[in-house]
């Protein structure tokens, strides 16, 4: 049985609130905070504990979790975590942030003897409720290693990529792929039923074959349904593709493909649909065919 470990955990949204779960079912004592009365609420629930603040949250933490929208918010907590935590405390930065935000918030870290990893993570609200989350993490490789019993309560694929800030560079790659094709998903929908054939049936095949994906498994039938719940939102997606824009302009590389899916999302939250669904796309795609 694995040691209990005290978590602090800072940020309970769509994903903080079923990953803060699970570690809870991991039998781990998680104390969160997040702004919202209701999701403290239901994390005390389910035997975790709220508090009244970051403070609270973190003191007495062997790990302290982060998992907060974009990086003025993780600037904004990172401080409080520094100045809070003990030394020898271990940082999971598992937001989708700047490289250099995670690269600035392991720089404050070290500074005060702890530990700091930028840890985001792919699979959406499904993956953080199954525990099937894939998580990218840079930092040291010891410092990933004290981490890997709690990453492994909350996902099934924990890979080192680099030091800190190849996380976020790898999420970025990750997103710009994502977004891409959930793009081409929406063009095949409209094509198939401009053409007059079934896209159920369509989409079926293409999920069998080469063109099979992560996505086409799990968003196919909603996308033709016009079903955008929010697992991941328009507004979040487009957070990451201005990061994955700045990662390339950074590297001096260019990426075509990047900026015009980019440009898909920029027009989905023009259009009013930033609370939907990233699969929402499809919305774009469908207008400009109106």
């Amino acid at each position: 049985m694995s040691p209990i470990i005290r978590l602090g955990f800072v940020g309970l949204g769509i994903m903080g609130s079923p990953m803060a779960a699970n570690l809870v079912k991991a039998g781990h004592e998680v104390t969160g905070y997040d702004v919202s009365a209701e999701r403290l609420a239901q994390l005390a629930s389910i035997g975790g504990k709220g508090a009244a603040g970051v403070a609270e949250a973190v003191a007495g933490a062997d790990v302290v979790i982060t998992m907060l929208p974009d990086s003025p918010q993780v600037e904004q907590v990172a401080p409080d975590i520094v100045e809070h935590g003990r030394a020898g405390l271990l940082y999971l930065d598992m937001s989708t942030i700047r490289p250099e935000t995670s690269r600035w918030a392991a720089r404050l870290a070290a500074g005060r003897g702890i530990r700091a990893l930028d840890a985001p993570v792919s699979g959406g609200e499904r993956g953080a409720i199954d525990r099937t989350l894939s998580i990218m993490v840079g930092g040291a490789a010891e410092d990933v290693e004290a981490a890997r019993p709690v990453l492994e309560a909350l996902g099934s694929t924990i890979v080192h990529v680099g030091p800190s800030g190849a996380g976020q560079t790898v999420k970025a790659a990750n997103q710009l792929v994502v977004g891409g094709i959930y793009g081409l998903v929406a063009e095949a929908i409209v094509l198939l039923e401009a053409s007059g054939v079934d896209p159920v049936a369509g989409l079926d095949v293409l999920a069998g074959g080469l063109a099979g994906s992560r996505i086409l498994d799990l968003k196919r039938h909603t996308m033709i349904a016009r079903e955008f719940a929010p697992g991941f939102r328009i507004d979040l997606h487009h957070k990451d593709m201005g990061i994955a824009v700045a990662a390339a302009r950074e590297a001096g590389v260019a990426l075509p493909l990047t900026g015009q899916v980019a440009q898909l999302v920029a027009a989905a939250r023009a259009q009013g649909h930033g609370s939907l669904d990233h699969s929402a796309l499809l919305k774009v795609i469908e207008r400009l065919n109106a």
